[in-house]
C-alpha cells in the first residue's frame, strides 16, 4: 500500500468506511457525565454546564444540532469514536461548535457538510480558549478548524482528519482545511490532510508551530494551494511529516511557504527537516519545498525530496 495512504488512519476514519447512515437515538444523546443529566439538544448541555467544567458524552448519530461556548471548559466526546456525525447544523452563521469559553476538548466527533454564506462553514469555530481535538474527521465542507486571535491560548490535533475542505470561489476570501489566527502555538501531530478543494491545507498565523508526523496527500486536491502557509513567519518544528503534491493547483509553486505576507513573527529557528515531498504519480512539473519571504536564518535541514523539487528558494 502506498505510504501516503496508510501512514495516518485516525480511529474516526476506521469506523466510518462503508458504515451505513446512523439514526438519531431516542433517549436524550448530551449527557453530561458528571451530573448524568441528559438533553436533547447540544447547546442546552452547553448552557447547563456555564462557568462549571465538565464532560459532555455525546451518543452515537446523526444530528443537525450546534452550540455555542461561551464559558467555562467543556470536553465534547463521542460515546464511541467515530459514530458521533455532526452534518449541516450552523451557528451564529459559523459552526457546528463556536468556542469562546475558557477551554474545550473535542474528541471522537464527525463534522461534515457545512456551508455558509461567507464561505466559512467550519466544524470549529474557535474564538477564545485553549483546545484540543484529538481523534476527529472533519470533511466535505469549507473549512475545518477556523479561529479567531487569542496570543494566550494554544490549539492542539492529533489522530485526525481533514479531508474534502477549502475554496476559494464567489468572490470571497479563501477558505482552508485549517486556518489559525493570532494564536499562542499550533501542534499538529499524527493527522491527515487529503483531497483540498481550494486555499491551503494549514494556514497559521501563530508565533510558534510544532507540525509532526503527518500526511498532506493532495493527489486529489482540487485548485489547492500550499500544504502549509506561515503567512507572518513562525519559530518551532516542521518535522515527519509526508507531502505529495497533486496535478489540479491553483498554486503549485511550493509546498511551505514561510512570510509569504508579511514579517510578523521571528523566523530564525524555525526548522524544517526529516520530511519526505514529492509529486504525485504522473505530475512533471518544477517546484519549491520551502519558499521563504523573510530573509532571515531558518534552518532546511535534510528532507528526501522527488523528482522536480527543489530544496529552498528565498523570494
Amino acid at each position: 500500500m502506498n505510504r501516503i495512504l496508510c501512514r495516518v488512519l485516525p480511529l474516526a476514519l476506521l469506523a466510518t468506511i462503508a458504515a451505513p447512515a446512523l439514526a438519531q437515538p431516542a433517549a436524550a444523546p448530551f449527557t453530561i457525565v458528571e451530573s448524568g443529566r441528559g438533553f436533547y439538544r447540544l447547546d442546552d448541555a452547553v448552557r447547563a454546564v456555564g462557568e462549571g467544567e465538565a464532560t459532555i458524552r455525546i451518543a452515537s448519530g446523526r444530528y443537525r444540532d450546534c452550540a455555542v461556548q461561551e464559558a467555562g471548559r467543556i470536553s465534547f466526546r463521542a460515546a464511541e469514536a467515530g459514530k458521533a456525525i455532526f452534518d449541516g447544523g450552523i451557528c451564529e452563521g459559523k459552526a457546528v461548535l463556536v468556542l469562546r469559553g475558557r477551554g474545550a476538548v473535542v474528541d471522537g466527533v464527525i463534522f461534515e457538510n457545512l456551508r455558509v454564506p461567507d464561505g466559512n462553514g467550519a466544524g470549529i469555530r474557535l474564538e477564545s480558549g485553549d483546545l484540543t481535538v484529538t481523534n476527529a474527521m472533519f470533511r466535505n465542507s469549507e473549512e475545518g478548524i477556523l479561529s479567531a486571535d487569542d496570543i494566550n491560548a494554544r490549539l492542539v490535533i492529533d489522530r485526525s482528519t481533514f479531508s474534502g475542505l477549502g475554496r476559494c470561489d464567489r468572490g470571497l476570501s479563501c477558505a482552508h482545511s485549517i486556518y489559525i489566527g493570532n494564536y499562542g502555538s499550533l501542534t499538529v501531530t499524527h493527522s491527515r490532510f487529503e483531497r483540498g478543494t481550494g486555499g491551503h491545507y494549514v494556514k497559521t498565523w501563530t508565533p510558534k508551530v510544532d507540525i509532526r508526523d503527518n500526511s498532506f496527500d493532495d493527489t486529489g486536491g482540487r485548485t489547492t494551494n500550499y500544504m502549509i502557509d506561515l503567512p507572518g513567519g513562525a519559530t518551532g518544528t516542521i518535522s515527519g511529516n509526508v507531502f505529495v503534491q497533486g496535478r489540479d493547483k491553483e498554486n503549485y509553486s511550493a509546498f511551505i511557504a514561510v512570510a509569504a505576507e508579511e514579517r510578523k513573527w521571528r523566523i530564525a529557528g524555525l526548522s524544517i527537516a526529516g520530511n519526505e515531498a514529492r509529486l504525485a504519480p504522473g505530475v512533471d512539473r518544477e517546484t519549491t519545498f520551502v519558499a521563504d519571504w523573510s530573509h532571515e536564518p531558518l534552518s532546511v535541514g535534510e528532507n528526501k525530496l522527488g523528482a522536480g523539487l527543489k530544496r529552498f528558494e528565498t523570494r
